[in-house]
């Protein structure tokens, strides 16, 4: 399962204000929405992926005491093109942005994160 880790926890409230939806045209990744868990542990993205064919999808954010993971949420489970895992690299880059502190420890999508951002 794609994922990504960071090495600090992640306050959900906080982000949500500093959040704004992403969207790249080629192929067509939007991440419109954040919806965040009433305990403020958890939080999920929507997706719309379109490349060779259409997704939809949701990102799960979970934060812990020291981390915060970037994954699918396994109920969605879309097939796991370039484009949906792009996904995953471009919500990582947007917290990286409001967060520059936070690097990421653990991946399965390194060749999908921008050199730059990996500390």
């Amino acid at each position: 399962m794609p994922h990504i880790v960071l090495d600090n926890s992640l306050n959900f409230f906080d982000f949500s204000v500093l959040f704004s939806p992403i969207f790249q045209k080629s192929p067509l990744i939007r991440i419109q929405n954040m919806y965040i868990e009433s305990k403020g542990t958890s939080a999920l993205c929507s997706v719309v992926v379109i490349d060779d064919s259409h997704h939809e999808f949701f990102i799960q954010l979970l934060s812990g005491k020291d981390r915060t993971t970037i994954r699918l949420l396994p109920v969605t489970d879309p097939l796991k093109t370039d484009s949906v895992k792009k996904s995953l690299a471009l919500l990582c880059l947007q917290i990286q942005k409001h967060y520059p502190k936070m690097n990421v420890v653990k991946s399965n999508l390194w060749d999908y994160l921008e050199k730059d951002i990996i500390k």
